[in-house]
This record gives C-alpha cells, structure tokens and sequence, in this order.
C-alpha cells in the first residue's frame, strides 16, 4: 500500500478545459524515494492545456499519499484552519471511498506489470464494496492502467480520455456522476540505472530501489492463503534486485554479471539479491507458480539458472530483450553487450535449462540503423526462435540519451515496413518452436473460458504460452474414480495436437496437481 499515493480530484479545483471534469487517480513512488521521482504527468497535445496540466502536476507532487487519507478516512481527524492558509485540493471523503455496490470498469494497457497493478486495484475497491463490470455503460467508476514508457500507450490513453469524456457527458443525472481514473504501476523493484540511450524509465521512474525481501514474501504468503496458484515478480529490472534495507545485508556477496556484458555505472556491492529473493518465494507454496518479468540479460548468474533449473514451481520461461541483432545498433542503445555475447547467453541459458521457453523485445528503425543492422535482427530472430516476441518501432522519447545525442534518421515508412518484415519472421520461427510441443503433454494452469468459444477452455503452459482445450469431463489424478470439469484456478494435464505462433491446442487428460505433473511432463 505504501507505493499507492494520492487520489486527486481535478473537478472545481482545476480548469482542464476539454478534461475539467475528468477524476484521476495516480499510483506514484513512494515520497521516501521523492529525489527519484517515478511519476510523469502524461502531457496533452494542445498549449491552452500546458499551463492547466502543470498547475495539476505541482498540486500532484505536493499532495497527500493515499496512505494518508486512507488513515484518515478510517479515523476521522479534527483539522484547525487557518483564515490565511490556502485551500487544500478536494480529496475524496471517507464517504466518496465506500463503494456500496456501485460498479467498477478496468481497461489495462501495456505490460504484465500494468495487468498486475489491475488485480492489486481490483482488491481494494473490492474490499471497499465495488462490483466489477465488464460493460462499460454500467460503470460507475472507470480505471485505466498504463504507463508513460512508450508514446504510443500514452497518446492513446489521452485519446481514450477524451472518448470517455463524451460517456461522462451524456450520463443521466439520476446515475450520479461517473468518475474516470488513470493507475500507474506497482512492483517488487522500480526504476532502473541502465540508462539505454533509448529508454525513458529512468527519467520517468527514477534509479532502482528495491521492496524489502521481507515484505514480499509476506504478500506472496497472502496470495497463497487466498488460493492463489501463479505469482510473477514484476519489476523494470526484476533479476537486478537489491535489498539494502538492513546493515547486515551489506556483507552480501557482489553482483555477478552474465558472461560477457558490462554495465553503464560501477558495480554494486552488497544486499540481497534477486537469487535469494527467488528461492525464498519458490519455498512459501511448492503448488504455486512463480515468474518474474522484466529482467535484464546482463543479471542472470548461474545461481538463478540453477534454481529456475531445479526448482519445479518457478517457470521455465525466459524473458530476455534483446533490442537488436546487431552490435553497433546495440553499442548506440548503450545495452551493455554485443550479439555474440548474446547469443552466448542464449546457448548457456539452453543447456542448463532444457526445454526452456525464451520470449524477447526489438525495436525496429532505432537511430542510425542501416538495412544491414535490420537484417542482422532478422538473423537474430531465425537463429533464436523465440517462443514469444513483443517488437516495435522507435519512437524518440525526450529527456533520453538518444534524445540529446541521436538523430532520429530512419524514415517512418522505413520503421513500420523493417516492423512487419520482424514480425512476419518472429511469427515463422515461433511455430516452428511451438510445433516441437506437439504430441507432448503439457501442464496448464486454467485461466477460464476461451475468448472465442463458449465450449473450450484456455490457460497457460510453464511456457506462458496459451493453451486451449474442450471443456470436458475428466479424471482428478488427485482423487482416485472422481470425474470433474475443470475450473479456473486448477492444474491439468493437456496432450498437444496443434500449434501456431501464439497458441497451442490439444486435448485434456486429466485433473492434477503442480507436484504430481512431474511424472507425465
């Protein structure tokens, strides 16, 4: 809850123009972390709202945290004022948080770290007696959750603003008012001190700073009470964590890097590391899965191979961006390694982890990048066959190094024909690594209902990859003669019969557990 701050009103205080009476809600870092602040007010096209969105932005930064009202709305407080002092912003009441039935719609935009922030809000407004819809002309609150790393999500989310704009206008007085929202991001770890020349988390989201180890497991404890069967540990830089919290931490040992990559700043010294963290969160629930996302290439030390190795309820999936195929592209994004030192990685990865599922980022048309650097992406990408990919075309971002030292030379045109031409291979060589699943037995962990058919189901691999199947009766391995259909939150066994670049097909065998699929997969 610490990291959650500050529910503002922008309604009567200030005068927003087209978005006046548009409500936000922000989840910022933490203020113990202000002088690396990781918030970023979205700026709006148009200059008759620079000057509203920097008023909002002040009154944002001085405001009081969530936690703060939060502790007030629970023990209301007697406030003396003073005939001089200025008016504070209209902070929701401890009334305005009770929900009293009244009904919630959550968009989520980007990354699995924004998809996490979502279930995190979902619990609080749930406690506080708001029902979720999925239909967002019965929504009586609208939350919208993103970030601010790429331009795109954060145009769109602007666009999005002003479509909802046109709802909140024409809803009936007799409804209420409707109330519109936008949430950031909370993790084990935040910020990041890479400082690719492309990347904008470090100015948007400050240095890495780390949640205590002790903190987390208490959660992950939590999420396993409540029945939960999949964690993912989500940060900027999730394998880079550190935890300085306590002295004695100190005495830890010093960062290892991956074989062959450097850094952009001196090595760190001390604190528990990301393998420990892993390990401790491995132990809490060995029927509870666990993955973490996104982590850098240069932090993956034999001591976390070996626990995703040899530990059955940590996935055996690898996220590890590449950005580039090619080594003078990546020198200019400031990576840290070359393509050889790379594929390297990939090789060792491999061998200690048979089987293992690799996923990777790519950035088409980065500055200065000639058709031979895109074809060696190209290459890349058929010699790899990453299981999943998340590729995208360069959009120069302010206040980065690229911003300051770059020319953003490559034509649009050029950046949008060099993207599909990467997602067109990504898709070829992805069935081809999919296809080396058929015939085998998967487990699955069930998410629900498919998205376009009423009588399968679908779920996830230890791949992360999805997996569909009828919605059949079947054996429960763990009940010996029981029958069941499955539902979401349990573990079955699938037999795999068809693959393509994103998806995997196959027929259900039976009902399990995590411990006792270690015997068919």
């Amino acid at each position: 809850m610490n990291h959650l701050q500050c529910i503002l009103r922008a309604q009567r205080s200030l005068r927003w123009g087209p978005l006046a009476s548009v409500s936000w809600l922000l989840l910022r870092s933490c203020r113990t972390h202000s002088s690396f602040s990781g918030a970023a007010c979205p700026s709006a096209e148009g200059p008759q709202e620079d000057g509203a969105q920097k008023d909002f932005s002040s009154r944002l930064a001085t405001g009081p945290t969530f936690q703060h009202f939060l502790r007030s709305a629970a023990v209301p407080q007697e406030r003396l004022s003073s005939p001089d002092e200025e008016d504070s912003p209209p902070y929701l009441t401890a009334d305005e948080l009770l929900g009293r039935q009244k009904k919630v719609y959550l968009e989520t935009y980007g990354c699995q770290m924004n998809v996490n922030d979502t279930e995190i809000a979902w619990s609080i407004l749930q406690k506080s007696g708001y029902l979720r819809t999925s239909n967002l002309q019965q929504a009586d609150v609208i939350l919208l959750v993103t970030c601010s790393i790429r331009e795109k999500a954060e145009q769109t989310i602007w666009n999005r603003l002003h479509q909802l704009k046109v709802l909140k206008t024409k809803r009936p007085r007799s409804r209420g008012p409707l109330k519109i929202g936008i949430l950031g991001i909370r993790s084990i770890m935040r910020g990041c001190d890479n400082m690719c020349s492309y990347c904008i988390v470090p100015f948007t989201r400050g240095r890495e700073r780390s949640r205590p180890v002790a903190s987390i497991l208490e959660e992950v404890r939590k999420l396993s009470e409540q029945g939960l069967k999949e964690v993912t540990l989500l940060g900027q830089n999730v394998n880079s964590f550190r935890d300085n919290s306590e002295v004695q931490f100190n005495n830890a040992v010093s960062t290892n890097l991956s074989r062959g990559f450097s850094t952009n700043y001196k090595t760190k010294q001390g604190g528990l590391r990301f393998a420990h963290l892993l390990d401790q969160v491995s132990r809490i629930d060995p029927e509870m899965r666990i993955r973490f996302t996104s982590p850098h290439p240069k932090d993956f030390p034999d001591e976390v191979l070996q626990l995703i190795r040899e530990r059955d309820n940590i996935c055996k999936q690898i996220h590890l961006p590449a950005q580039s195929g090619s080594s003078r592209v990546l020198e200019a994004m400031r990576r840290g390694y070359s393509r050889e030192a790379y594929v390297e990685l990939i090789h060792h990865i491999r061998e200690f982890i048979p089987g293992v599922s690799l996923s990777s980022d790519f950035i088409a048309g980065f500055c200065g990048e000639t058709e031979e650097d895109h074809l060696q992406t190209v290459s890349l990408l058929q010699e790899v066959q990453y299981n999943t990919g998340f590729l995208f075309s360069y959009s120069m971002r302010q206040k980065t190094r690229a911003y300051h030292r770059l020319k953003d030379d490559v034509p649009q045109e050029v950046k949008l024909r060099r993207l599909e031409e990467l997602i067109t291979v990504f898709r070829e060589e992805a069935t081809k690594a999919n296809k080396t699943f058929l015939g085998r037995t998967q487990l699955v962990l069930v998410e629900g209902l498919s998205k376009r058919s009423a009588t399968d189901l679908c779920g996830r691999n230890d791949g992360n990859l999805k997996v569909i199947f009828p919605d059949v009766e079947m054996e429960d391995v763990t009940n010996s003669g029981l029958r069941v259909r499955a539902q979401p939150g349990d573990y079955v066994l699938v037999k795999i019969t068809s693959a393509s670049s994103q998806t995997l097909k196959g027929h259900v065998l039976c009902r399990t557990s995590l411990k006792d699929s270690s015997a068919y997969c």
